[in-house]
């Protein structure tokens, strides 16, 4: 009976030849553990950004729609005489009444600012905004006189909304340097006859 017995193989040896050792790169090649790990730190930053973009945008256009919906709702109750200028007339009366109106604002909302004017004709209404050449307001050009029965009255609403994210600040602010971005909202319309 023909008995097994192991024979040491030389590692160097493969058929009468010596089997070349692998160089670092082949085995750095074909070893697999890191691979996952290697892929997301090329792909992660740019998701986490697109994530961030995607956050702040929204946020801000909620804000925007929010923002919107208050100067329209407050340009119906002076359209209809529900609110006479009298009543806001008061300092900071119109601030404090749409400021309780926003989207997350910071207390006492420091970066809102309110323009209501009145007009004799809707061809003196501006079409332009009043922003400095950095993309802020203009708070030289704002007051708040808004006109009584049958007048024509123009309401703009512009709010320094903060960019939340630090990565995104300096990519998509509007007012220049502040990390902050400009959102306005603008209603016109002409009283109602009341009494």
């Amino acid at each position: 009976m023909l008995q097994h017995t192991d024979i040491p193989v030389d590692d160097h040896i493969h058929e009468g030849r010596p089997r070349p050792r692998s160089s670092l790169t082949a085995r750095f090649c074909a070893n697999r553990r890191g691979t996952v790990a290697i892929e997301f730190a090329l792909i992660g930053l740019p998701f986490f950004l697109l994530i961030f973009a995607i956050i702040e945008v929204s946020l801000s256009f909620t804000a925007q729609q929010v923002m919107s919906n208050a100067a329209d709702d407050l340009a119906r109750q002076l359209r209809t005489g529900e609110i006479t200028a009298a009543t806001i007339s008061a300092p900071n009366k119109l601030k404090q009444t749409i400021c309780g109106k926003l989207f997350m604002p910071a207390t006492g909302c420091p970066d809102l600012f309110v323009d209501l004017q009145t007009y004799t004709t809707f061809a003196n209404v501006p079409k332009t905004l009043p922003l400095t050449a950095a993309g802020d307001v203009d708070i030289t050009k704002l007051k708040v006189a808004a006109g009584g029965a049958s007048t024509i009255n123009q309401l703009r609403i512009f709010y320094r909304w903060p960019i939340l994210t630090d990565l995104m600040k300096h990519r998509i602010e509007s007012i220049d340097g502040t990390g902050k971005t400009m959102l306005f909202s603008t209603a016109t319309w002409k009283n109602e006859p009341y009494l």
